[in-house]
């Protein structure tokens, strides 16, 4: 079954057809990367305890307020 694009995505696809090619790439496995968002992925071992920490932190509540997510977004627009 083939569903039908949307008037939105049409036109992004358009306006990505006329950038060179390494942009449209880019841009492609970008909507590639995101249209895997929650599908398992393999996580690098050297990273494997970071993101596992990060799980638990999670799981705890302990996670970032919206105005310490603010503020660390001044930080790197400065």
């Amino acid at each position: 079954m083939q569903l039908a694009v949307t008037d939105l995505l049409e036109k992004a696809v358009e306006t990505v057809r006329r950038m060179p090619p390494e942009a449209q790439d880019a841009i492609a496995q970008a909507m590639l990367d995101m249209a895997q968002v929650g599908a398992p992925s393999e996580v690098d071992p050297d990273h494997l305890k970071d993101v596992l920490e990060g799980l638990d932190e999670i799981a705890d509540g302990d996670i970032a307020s919206p105005e310490e997510v603010e503020a660390a977004f001044r930080r790197f627009r400065a």
